[in-house]
């Protein structure tokens, strides 16, 4: 048990809360409840779009604000509100999209409520059957004009592939701002989150918390990611996953057990409950 009451826990999702299989255990689902039966407000951080995070915010009887396109979208989706949100600015969208139709790397666009891919391809399939996703076919050159874009998404799994996206990172990187992520069911693949400068989920939860009106001291987050890094170094508590990649665990103050053993009900429980 903490020393101090803590108000708020945030929790990623794949590796955090989702196995390899894209189940989240009984246990780590009976936690999330017991927390919020406490009084403390559970919000979910990730690199999801808000439509892919329904069935989980379903499945853990979640309402409240969370944080989507990987610290984006702060935002309540039963409500429509916005707390914080950050666009990629149009013309680099644009010119994004023509460098990696160039360079033959898949790319996805993502309003608040739109997934958009100019063609079908594995990683549209990977949308599909993994997060429930269905692409809005259109042509890159024009959605960006139309639509205000939240986060792309750079999606590749040969090392060809993976050595273009670096290279369309080194072009990008003080323009745009990077982050790579992983989920358990597809371990080869690599997708590459591409948002606005200076977006990260840290900046997303100083948002949330000085919304709720609650110090950063009184939060608890739990992650596995390397875009995990900021979140985890903004708030009061730091817990880093079992199977949680170096570079997070050496800013953690405490590594729990991995996903598949149940690792948030166990955070919940020696921190929370």
């Amino acid at each position: 048990m903490t020393d101090r009451p803590r108000k708020l826990l945030v929790v990623d999702i794949d590796g955090t809360l989702l196995n390899r299989d894209g189940a989240i255990s009984d246990e780590d689902a009976g936690a999330l409840t017991r927390a919020c039966r406490s009084g403390v407000h559970v919000s979910l951080s990730t690199g999801r779009v808000v439509v892919a995070c329904l069935p989980i915010l379903e499945r853990l009887a979640l309402d409240g604000y969370h944080m989507f396109f990987d610290g984006a979208l702060v935002y309540n989706q039963q409500k429509a509100e916005e707390v914080y949100v950050e666009p990629v600015p149009g013309q680099l969208v644009k010119q994004i999209a023509d460098v990696a139709r160039r360079q033959e790397v898949n790319l996805d666009l993502y309003s608040i409520t739109h997934f958009f891919a100019e063609r079908e391809t594995w990683a549209t399939d990977i949308r599909r059957r993994f997060f429930n996703l269905k692409p809005t076919v259109v042509n890159f050159n024009d959605v960006w004009q139309k639509e205000r874009i939240i986060k792309g998404t750079i999606v590749v799994r040969s090392a060809e592939e993976k050595a273009r996206a670096q290279g369309i990172y080194q072009r990008f990187k003080n323009q745009l701002s990077f982050s790579w992520t992983r989920t358990p069911a597809y371990p080869e693949v690599d997708f590459i989150n591409v948002r606005a400068i200076g977006v990260s989920k840290g900046k997303a939860l100083e948002a949330l918390a000085s919304f709720l009106g609650l110090p950063l001291t009184d939060v608890i987050a739990i992650g596995d990611g390397t875009n995990d890094v900021s979140l985890l170094s903004t708030a009061g508590m730091a817990i880093a996953m079992g199977n949680a990649r170096d570079e997070l665990k050496a800013v953690a103050d405490h590594v729990t057990l991995d996903v598949d053993h149940n690792g948030v009900a166990a955070a919940v429980d020696r921190f929370l409950l």
